[in-house]
């Protein structure tokens, strides 16, 4: 087994690969099960597939939270509540675990939108990676931060706003879809946008704020963001479920989503087993977006480029296997645009890491090539 450290550019990838791995299933059988029963696929509708994917991604995130305990959080300062000494992280990562559970169903509603799965992802992560920059500048102006956003950081960024603009302004499908002319795209994608921008800030006010030598508990605090997310989401899904009789609600969505509960389409246990890659990718988005040592923007970037190349890899394997499309021209120069960020991001990277071994931040022998 690839034996890494912590911090160590050897972890960071090792990270990388379990997201790139996991994130091609997601992709691909989301495709899949939405796919058109002329060509032997199952012909979910996206609502039908969200309500059996999200209980799998939930089952194995939450699972193994409760199972290994990683809920018992290292916290550095504790605090009385109602009688109760509990840490005070809780104050805002519960709120971050409920950011979660708006970030959860708007993932996946997005690959649902009649565009490849390699436009849906860019349109996500590249606007994502924005964010990562726009915390940065926050928590450096509010003297969180205290290392350098490095020039080829910067540049990297610019790379992937080629990447985004590109999909958002030039990609359409041969049925007339146009993401920036759909109103439910628009609102699945903010939503998504302002849920994570609250959470990648979360994420970095709790990195940031760890002084050296104490805790950076990464486990305990995706533990209680989950444990939070799956709450929220059983509770918003138990509400939507009664909906009709509560608020008088109606309409195909509601009926499609009550249906996939009492009525389970044959495909239910694979759509569910699907939806546990989904639960594994948020392992490694976690860990990368809160990686030790980098900023905001680094981390962001890693995390969300090695989505972008995974959707062009579940983009091809659709169409080769299950009649998909291939991506086009303009996905393609994303993707060129992409590779080129990843070029600055190396030599960010190894600027990073001497600085991290020169402040006695990550152990010696760790280097460029990993840990």
């Amino acid at each position: 087994m690839w034996k890494t450290s912590v911090g160590s550019t050897g972890r960071l990838i090792q990270l990388c690969i379990g997201y790139f791995f996991f994130y091609v299933i997601t992709g691909v059988t989301v495709k899949y099960f939405l796919g058109s029963p002329k060509f032997g696929l199952p012909g979910m509708t996206g609502t039908q597939f969200l309500v059996y994917s999200t209980v799998g991604g939930t089952i194995i995130a939450t699972g193994v939270v409760l199972i290994w305990r990683w809920y018992r959080i290292r916290s550095i300062r504790l605090v009385r509540l109602a009688g109760l000494t509990i840490p005070s992280e809780l104050f805002y990562i519960i709120p971050s675990g409920v950011m979660t559970a708006v970030v959860i169903p708007t993932t996946t509603l997005m690959y649902t939108l009649p565009i490849s799965v390699m436009v849906a992802m860019v349109i996500m992560r590249g606007s994502v990676i924005l964010i990562g920059r726009v915390v940065d500048a926050v928590q450096t102006a509010q003297g969180l931060l205290d290392k350098k956003v490095y020039w080829q950081e910067n540049v990297a960024i610019l790379f992937a706003i080629g990447a985004v603009a590109m999909n958002t302004v030039f990609a359409h499908e041969k049925n007339g879809f146009e993401f920036i002319h759909n109103k439910a795209a628009l609102i699945i994608f903010f939503s998504y946008i302002g849920a994570y921008s609250i959470r990648i800030y979360i994420m970095n006010y709790y990195k940031n704020t760890r002084g050296k030598g104490k805790p950076l508990d990464n486990k305990g605090f995706f533990a209680v963001e989950q444990i939070t997310s799956t709450t929220v989401l059983i509770v918003a899904g138990f509400l939507i479920f009664k909906s009709p009789s509560l608020f008088g609600w109606s309409g195909s969505v509601i009926d499609q989503y009550r249906g996939a509960i009492t009525h389970p389409l044959p495909q239910w246990p694979g759509a569910i087993l699907a939806g546990m890659a989904f639960g594994a990718v948020a392992f490694f988005s976690v860990f990368l977006f809160m990686f030790k040592g980098r900023t905001a923007t680094f981390a962001g970037l890693v995390n969300r480029l090695t989505s972008l190349i995974a959707g062009t890899v579940a983009t091809l394997l659709f169409a080769m296997f299950w009649h998909g499309k291939y991506p086009t021209l303009d996905e393609w120069i994303s993707l060129v645009l992409i590779l080129i960020a990843i070029y600055f991001l190396s030599g960010s990277e190894q600027r990073r890491v001497r600085e991290l071994r020169a402040e006695h931040e990550i152990g010696p022998g760790t280097d460029a090539k990993g840990g």
